[in-house]
């Protein structure tokens, strides 16, 4: 098990300051387009399966590209790809804004996925350089409350802004909240700045599927993130088109959104405790995941908005527990040189089922109803509770063999 080095304590608060807000920023807009988008696509008229490829369009080009972006991380430090990834959040908003019509949505879905992508690989690398343990513990379940700050308002102005003045403006508003991402860039100082000298057989897909292979808390980190990332991504994309059948208000849509993200948001500060209060990490990571695979399986039932937000907040607890803890397992488990480059794989995974989520569902919403969606996406999830339940005495054997040492 890897500890990093402790940072200076000017560096961290500089760098967690700045990471935070500009990672902020970023998951801010990203939510703000899981609004404008569908309805958006709606607006020129796509069908639900349509709606769900270009809803997968941002996951993309992550798929493909996180691990080998990883080892550009490690070489090169943080500092630069916050900086160009905040770039291209700006970018993305205003071709939709001014390329109006399928081929601006295709090409700003593929812009912002890549650009949230590397912003979010090197936030989570500055980060695991911060510390170790429940410090560790501390500073993700900070930086994931602050992100999920941003997934609290982005849908809540998104859907004003929508139902206010339309879609060009809501468009337009993002594209200046990415450019805080910019200037915090700017801001990062000490280690983010610094790039690290790494074999390159410790960064390729092959290193990373040796780790996958033999590594038991990466196996279950990613384990977790896919489950839950997939739940994320199903309810994120087809809540807004599922309500939109039931002609409900894009302001309301949004209030549903931002409430997920609230109790996600809520729930990080104490992260901790919660984790001890569950009975440590192995019995977290389960129960979280049951509580997000409960909330997306039972959405498609009903239309009261009241039962839809209760189970928006069991996704919310769920996610808010189990993505910073997913984090630190990992972190906590790689050497220092592959730790990018490993997160890289993490988010490989992540925006495969996001990928996935959305289109796989557009085609079953297409062919039977949002009931069924939701209810299949549930059980896809309660899948992978049942391999995290199968890897948790390999992880509890590696960490107790490397406690003693």
């Amino acid at each position: 098990m890897a500890k990093p080095g402790l940072a200076s304590s000017n560096d961290l608060m500089t760098n967690m300051i700045a990471i935070c807000l500009g990672l902020a920023s970023a998951f801010m807009v990203q939510t703000m387009l899981l609004i404008a988008v569908p309805l958006y696509a709606l607006e020129l008229g796509a069908t639900p399966l349509l709606v769900g490829i270009i809803l997968s369009f941002p996951y993309l080009l992550p798929l493909i590209l996180a691990i080998p972006l990883g080892g550009v991380i490690t070489r090169y430090g943080g500092k630069r790809i916050v900086i160009a990834g905040a770039v291209g959040m700006v970018a993305g908003p205003w071709i939709i804004a001014f390329l109006p019509g399928y081929g601006g949505l295709i090409i700003a879905q593929l812009i912002i996925g890549i650009a949230h992508m590397v912003m979010v690989l090197a936030g989570q690398s500055i980060i695991s350089g911060l510390g170790h343990g429940k410090a560790l513990e501390k500073y993700f379940g900070w930086y994931a409350t602050c992100l999920s700050g941003g997934q609290l308002v982005g849908p809540l102005l998104a859907g004003w802004l929508i139902d206010l003045k339309g879609t060009d403006l809501s468009l337009m508003v993002m594209g200046w909240i990415g450019l805080v991402g910019v200037v915090c860039g700017i801001f990062l100082t000490g280690s983010a700045k610094e790039g690290q000298t790494t074999e390159r057989s410790l960064l390729g897909y092959r290193a990373q599927a040796r780790l996958l292979k033999t590594n038991p808390g990466v196996k279950i980190s990613i384990a977790l993130t896919v489950a839950v990332m997939f739940a994320l991504g199903a309810h994120g994309s087809f809540l807004p088109v599922y309500l939109e059948s039931l002609s409900v208000s894009a302001t309301v849509i949004g209030a549903l959104v931002s409430l997920r993200a609230f109790c996600a948001m809520a729930v990080r500060p104490f992260m901790s405790s919660v984790i001890e209060l569950l009975g440590g990490r192995s019995a977290a990571m389960v129960w979280s995941s049951v509580f997000v695979a409960v909330g997306l399986m039972f959405t498609g039932i009903t239309g009261n908005i009241y039962l839809l937000g209760v189970l928006a907040v069991l996704v919310g607890i769920g996610s808010g527990i189990s993505q910073p803890l997913s984090m630190v397992v990992l972190a906590e488990h790689v050497p220092a040189a592959q730790r990018s480059s490993a997160l890289g794989m993490r988010l490989m995974g992540n925006r495969g089922v996001q990928f996935l989520a959305p289109l796989t569902l557009g085609i079953l919403a297409e062919a039977a109803s949002f009931s069924l969606t939701f209810f299949v996406g549930g059980l896809f999830v309660f899948a992978f509770v049942a391999l995290i339940v199968f890897l948790i005495p390999d992880f509890k054997r590696e960490v107790l063999a490397t406690e003693k040492y």
